[in-house]
């Protein structure tokens, strides 16, 4: 039962996170988008713009911070892939785990710092102090949302870990 249940929300939170790894990948297009209009604009018509870089900046970190969990669930992030080869399986598997362990202890304090800055920015109404002075919560609740889909992501695979071990002294 237990297994079943976490199983579901393993399976939940990989769909989510795929959700969000394609969302950054269209907020990536946009940017390009973006960015070529800003050259277009100012070398062929000579317009002055102040907007794109800024608007720019916001969508890679809003695609950075949700692509996180989507990469993580390949173990697409760097690692010491040299170490796979030196070590037994069971000293990856107790390597895996403190990584994780520590990963998910650093995403989580930063997840909840970043849903302070978000409620601060939401209910203090803060902005850019640029020209064109957007609002700061949508970077900061794709920061938040982000850095706790990679939390989710790493107790998942954490909790795959702990069962997949269990399993195999069952056997």
């Amino acid at each position: 039962m237990m297994r079943s249940l976490w199983r579901q929300f393993g399976r939940g939170v990989t769909a989510v996170n795929a959700l969000a790894g394609y969302a950054s990948g269209v907020l990536i297009v946009v940017c390009a988008g973006v960015l070529v209009f800003e050259v277009l604009v100012r070398h062929l018509l000579d317009w002055p713009t102040d907007w794109e870089i800024e608007m720019s900046i916001m969508l890679l970190i809003g695609a950075t911070f949700m692509s996180a969990a989507f990469t993580q669930a390949s173990r697409g992030h760097v690692g010491i892939e040299v170490l796979d080869v030196l070590l037994s399986p069971k000293a990856n598997r107790y390597r895996f785990m403190l990584g994780d362990l520590l990963s998910l202890f650093f995403c989580a304090f930063i997840a909840w710092k970043s849903w302070q800055f978000f409620h601060e920015a939401w209910t203090d109404g803060k902005m850019s102090n640029t020209s064109w002075g957007p609002k700061l919560w949508p970077t900061y609740l794709s920061m938040s949302v982000g850095m706790s889909l990679l939390s989710l992501q790493l107790l998942v695979q954490i909790g795959d870990q702990h069962l997949h071990e269990h399993r195999e002294d069952e056997e």
